[in-house]
């Protein structure tokens, strides 16, 4: 019978190796141009290794300690080695399914590839169904990844600009072109963007609102070569809210006003709340999801908290959220509300859910933003 004490010496030897290997393999390949090591999914992967690896030396430390017990006491206690292995078993079990968990919430694969993740979310319509003139336009972001977005004219003289930004893994086709034929109407430009990961834009991952705050910033860098004026205001929903507070608290984004949607007030909070939604225990399952999430994408997700970032907002905010909202409460968003220092408006709508407020009551939806944007331009005299 194998001694498990060698088996797990030498699985953590195994993935030791695996993982030299696999380094020195892409090294050599991306030296000779035969793959682009940038493009590859390679943090997954190492870390997977380098945290299996790592499980199975401590696994095997604990085991040596158990090892060299008298075998009098080991025979006398045998439940306390049963013990301990099911310990180790549900230890690795619920880390090793919560990091592919959250590999798969947080990566999204091309059409008819297969693995894990979501199929990457497309655009299948665009704003000329609704009868609006429209431009592709491609954001460099660097010398390999772009924002696609959509550029749609004011109707008459333009009055300013805003920028759109989608949920997260929505894109700009499903949640923008309803409210930029709005802003539209009033007066506005209209930038709709794709965050990387979703519709035309390149990547193939999302870090929820935190490594998009970059995105946010690479559309308002753009906007000068796109010829769009201000006042630039920002409107994001729900994660895209998220991105616009974090870029204005950790990228010194300036816009002239912002309006957030159905915003989350901190990230831990919204993964609980869909936990408990799908009846699954929230601790340590919430923890691990974000922990490892983190790891995979080199942030984290613990600090990622909107109600914090809203402190740094100085400039004229509109924030609407539905009262039947099963992922973030009324009092959470009216804490997060509290926090904003500048002129400030907020909307709860009596009938909505995590919907936009525009395809739940659109004359609640149209009140609201011409009262804001009127404040707005009272605001700037």
């Amino acid at each position: 019978m194998t001694n498990p004490y060698h088996a797990l010496i030498k699985a953590g030897q195994v993935m030791v190796g695996l993982l030299i290997s696999l380094g020195l393999l892409v090294i050599v390949l991306h030296g000779l141009q035969i793959i682009n090591a940038w493009q590859l999914p390679l943090k997954p992967v190492l870390a997977f290794l380098g945290g299996g690896s790592m499980a199975c030396f401590l696994a095997a430390g604990v085991m040596k300690q158990q090892l060299r017990r008298p075998s009098s006491e080991s025979r006398k206690y045998p439940w306390r080695q049963r013990l301990l292995w099911v310990s180790l078993f549900l230890v690795m079990s619920i880390n090793v399914s919560t990091y592919l968990a959250a590999y798969a919430l947080t990566h999204v694969r091309a059409p008819g590839q297969g693995g894990l993740g979501f199929p990457k979310p497309v655009n299948t319509r665009t704003p000329q169904e609704r009868g609006l003139t429209y431009s592709t336009h491609r954001l460099p972001v660097n010398a390999s990844n772009w924002l696609e977005a959509w550029l749609i004219p004011a109707t008459g003289t333009s009055q300013g600009t805003v920028v759109l930004f989608p949920g997260n893994r929505s894109t700009k086709d499903k949640q923008l072109i309803g409210p930029a034929q709005s802003f539209s109407q009033l007066g506005y430009d209209s930038l709709l963007v794709d965050y990387q990961g979703v519709g035309g834009s390149s990547g193939y991952s999302t870090t929820v609102g935190m490594r998009e705050a970059e995105d946010v910033v690479v559309a308002f860098e753009a906007l000068p070569s796109l010829n769009l004026q201000p006042p630039v205001i920002t409107y994001g929903v729900s994660m895209g809210s998220a991105a616009i507070l974090n870029a204005i608290a950790t990228q010194n984004l300036q816009p002239d006003a912002i309006i957030i949607e159905l915003p989350f007030a901190r990230f831990m909070d919204a993964v609980r709340s869909r936990l408990r939604h799908h009846q699954i225990p929230p601790f340590p399952l919430a923890e691990l999801l974000v922990f490892w999430g983190g790891i995979q994408h080199g942030v984290n997700g613990f600090s990622h908290n909107p109600i914090e970032f809203a402190q740094a907002v100085q400039c004229p905010t509109l924030v609407m959220q539905g009262q039947q909202d099963p992922w973030t409460s009324v009092q959470e968003v009216k804490a997060l509300f509290q926090q904003i220092t500048a002129p400030k408006q907020l909307v709860i709508a009596p009938d909505g859910g995590h919907h936009q407020l525009i395809g739940i009551d659109r004359s609640l939806w149209e009140t609201s933003l011409s009262n804001f944007l009127q404040f707005v331009d009272a605001d700037r005299e």
